[in-house]
């Protein structure tokens, strides 16, 4: 299946300016995968190591971590000669080896023609909790995350049909309905289905939406597992109540995360470093409100006020239950989950494209899901999970801030009106 982080990564290889890159982000988005094939493609072989699987690997960057000390000693580990710029060294789950993270440094100043890619899936938590010598300014960094809307229409062979998305995007033109209808279906599979690529490779072979629920439930159970392996002991129950908390809290008109719903008398010091490791792990993502329309928005966010999405669509639903029909149907009995599970969809396609979205909120409640920086200006983003497209909360940012435009994402088709920009819901990669 295809992955955009290909291009990224050959980038990365052709840049002189390159350094050792870390590749993180949380278990099963495809991070392996990817490095591998890109090794595959781009380099004449490729050297794997592994510190889960292969645990006595430790004790080979204990004693010395200089590439010249190193370099000989993994190519016996291989089985096969490390050649500069000819072999990609891999160092896969490199959070369970502190001093392989260290070693990154000393091949970027002494030995910057070999090519190295780490993975790591709780190096944001690893390096926070413990006292990692990290190496600072000597390294690139990347974050992977789950598939996103077009990737998914890719591996369902609807190349074509993404092209023709992106045209209708930039040139504000309807698509025809029949592709319009077709690309909604897709859409709400893609909300069923998520982006994990397990998931996406045996829906796309299989269209078994039952297969598909067991693969994201074991997905669920390994998430809980590691809040226990990679966390300290008396932050587990906590993680756990906050992350199971999180579906209730997107089933509320107010989709503001709220202490109190966690734990009757919750407060924010007994749960923000619960928080704070979910984060970290990539499983779930924050949207802070902001407090004044400038720039930089990332200045003027308001800390206490915030909003918690889940890392990938399929695993909100999965961790809902809910059937794959009512979402496909759209069933009414959904109507109070519809907001929330679109506005997280939302929140993970902007996140993927490299946003960091923020949220508004004016005094008398009129609320705005995203606001961007975007073409050089702040753009608002408005969220409806069906064709109503009445938004007097977009009005009343539009009258008090003037944006150059405006964003509805809806059910309704491309067009472009009164300042505002009506995108589907399906494009929403595009942004």
């Amino acid at each position: 299946m295809y992955r955009k982080i290909l291009n990224y990564l050959e980038e990365w290889k052709k840049s002189e300016y390159r350094k050792p890159l870390i590749l993180q982000g949380a278990r099963q988005v495809g991070k392996t995968y990817a490095i591998l094939e890109f090794g595959r493609r781009y380099y004449e072989n490729v050297a794997y190591f592994n510190f889960e699987t292969d645990p006595k690997l430790n004790a080979t960057f204990e004693e010395n971590i200089s590439p010249e000390y190193l370099i000989p000693i993994l190519s016996h580990i291989a089985g096969k000669t490390i050649v500069r710029e000819k072999t990609l060294i891999v160092f896969d789950e490199v959070q369970l080896c502190e001093r392989a993270l260290t070693s990154l440094k000393y091949f970027c100043e002494a030995a910057p023609e070999y090519h190295i890619i780490v993975a790591g899936s709780f190096l944001g938590v690893a390096v926070s909790r413990t006292k990692f010598s990290f190496p600072v300014g000597k390294v690139d960094m990347k974050t992977l995350y789950p598939m996103d809307m077009e990737e998914f229409m890719m591996a369902l062979g609807q190349e074509e049909l993404a092209e023709k998305i992106r045209a209708s995007f930039r040139m504000d033109t309807p698509l025809p309905s029949v592709l319009h209808d077709r690309a909604m279906q897709i859409y709400r599979q893609y909300l069923v289905v998520g982006g994990m690529p397990e998931c996406v490779m045996q829906f796309s072979q299989t269209g078994d939406y039952v297969l598909v629920r067991h693969t994201q439930d074991t997905i669920l159970a390994g998430y809980l597992n590691d809040m226990s392996k990679y966390n300290n002991l008396n932050e587990i129950k906590k993680t756990r109540l906050v992350y199971d908390n999180i579906t209730v809290q997107l089933s509320r008109k107010n989709t503001r995360f709220q202490y109190k719903l966690v734990k009757k008398g919750g407060r924010a010091a007994e749960f923000e470093n619960a928080i704070e490791w979910l984060v970290l792990s990539g499983i779930v993502s924050q949207v802070y409100r902001v407090e004044q329309i400038r720039k930089p928005l990332e200045n003027y966010r308001d800390i206490d006020a915030f909003k918690i999405y889940v890392s990938d669509t399929g695993l909100l639903c999965a961790k809902k239950n809910l059937a794959a029909e009512d979402i496909l149907y759209m069933s009414d009995e959904l109507n109070d989950f519809k907001g929330g599970m679109t506005e997280n969809y939302v929140s993970i396609q902007l996140t993927i494209n490299g946003y960091q979205p923020c949220y508004w909120e004016s005094e008398r409640g009129a609320e705005i899901d995203f606001v961007i920086q975007r073409d050089g200006g702040i753009i608002p983003v408005e969220v409806k999970a069906a064709d109503n497209t009445k938004a007097k909360s977009l009005k009343v940012y539009m009258d008090t801030y003037r944006p150059a435009y405006a964003i509805k994402l809806s059910a309704r088709n491309f067009g472009f009106d009164d300042g505002k920009k009506t995108v589907p819901l399906y494009a929403a990669f595009c942004i």
